[in-house]
């Protein structure tokens, strides 16, 4: 006798019970945003958005014009100042909005050109193989014991009056090694998948098979260290000018501490010099971190279910999660199958066992 196996619906968290993509009108759309609908990521983009709002039109908003002197020396934050003045009087909250545009345009600019050298070495040497993988993977070695700081110091020590491009492209042209390291062994292990190897059979050119084939399953990593880059761009950036290497005629954040640093704000009391642009750095690199992790939980599901406590199915039931273990929803199973009655009877009573007439 057969009996048929109970039926188990396993309940993923976040995502509740499994069930047929045609059970569920707008699956694809809620899979396409699963992605913004992470919290930690969907706060990363709003506070970025608002830092990129300011870096466009902080300029024009700035309450003064930042290099403007005045007779108000050392003042605390008030209504006229929100964010208080410097030892020459400068508003220091004009100095943080107009500084916005340089922080943010040299961390995209180093994060997009050092994105993109990773991904031409890092997929074409993986994908490619022999000769080319040899090297440019020596290329990539060379790369990545190039100090980007030392280099920047050298070459603004050389060109007079160094712009926030240049040392953009400096950055740039030195941190995308580790990318492409990242992406060589992540091509390596696709290119000799199933579908792959189908696109190169049916006889689809390279670039086309690499563009729509290995490209599409390495976003996630390619936006994860399109974020580092930026976090590490905008980092080198304010502490370049912190330290006086970068022209401390164009403001941003850096040259905001490098005057307080100088003009010894900590010793004055000018807290208020010091603190709101520490402060941008530290919600800016928040920020960027929350995207990126954002961007691990979309990628891994395991990640993705941490945390959380309780969940609900599809069928609106609500299942605590222990630490350790995956819920699972099981129907109940089906009754025992009634005794089947044979012809044998079989004596119990032990003051007969072995009795014989």
């Amino acid at each position: 006798m057969t009996i048929a196996p109970s039926s188990i619906e396993q309940v993923i968290p976040g995502q509740g019970a499994m069930v047929q993509p045609s059970a569920t009108p707008g699956g694809a759309k809620r899979r396409r945003f699963r992605f913004i609908a992470n919290a930690k990521a969907a706060t990363g983009l709003v506070i970025l958005a608002i830092y990129g709002l300011f870096a466009i039109i902080g300029p024009w908003v700035a309450p003064y014009d930042p290099d403007a002197r005045s007779s108000d020396l050392v003042q605390a934050p008030s209504a006229k100042h929100w964010f208080g003045t410097s030892h020459l009087g400068q508003d220091i909250f004009s100095q943080i909005l107009v500084g916005t545009r340089s922080v943010v345009v040299v961390g995209l600019i180093a994060g997009v050109l050092a994105t993109i050298l990773s991904i031409l070495i890092g997929v074409t040497s993986g994908y490619i193989g022999g000769a080319v993988d040899e090297a440019m993977s020596a290329l990539s070695n060379v790369f990545l014991v190039i100090p980007a700081l030392l280099l920047i110091i050298i070459v603004t020590s050389i060109v007079d009056h160094a712009s926030n491009t240049l040392v953009a492209v400096i950055i740039g042209l030195t941190s995308w090694a580790w990318g492409a390291r990242v992406l060589r062994a992540q091509t390596l292990s696709l290119r000799r998948r199933d579908y792959v190897e189908a696109a190169r059979a049916n006889g689809e050119r390279t670039w086309r098979i690499i563009l729509f084939e290995i490209l599409p399953n390495l976003t996630a990593i390619i936006a994860s260290g399109f974020v580092g880059t930026v976090i590490f761009a905008v980092m080198s950036e304010i502490t370049l000018a912190f330290i006086g290497i970068s022209s401390v005629s164009s403001w941003n954040w850096g040259t905001i501490l490098f005057w307080a640093q100088g003009q010894q704000a900590l010793a004055q009391g000018a807290w208020w010099w010091f603190v709101p642009a520490g402060l941008a750095i530290a919600v800016l690199g928040t920020a960027l971190a929350l995207i990126n992790f954002g961007i691990d939980e979309f990628v891994s599901p395991r990640l993705r279910s941490s945390g959380k406590t309780r969940i609900k199915t599809a069928a609106g039931h609500t299942v605590r999660m222990r630490v350790g273990f995956t819920p699972v929803l099981a129907t109940p199973p089906p009754s025992p199958p009634p005794p089947v009655a044979t012809d044998a009877v079989v004596l119990t009573n032990p003051e007969r066992k072995g009795s014989r007439r």
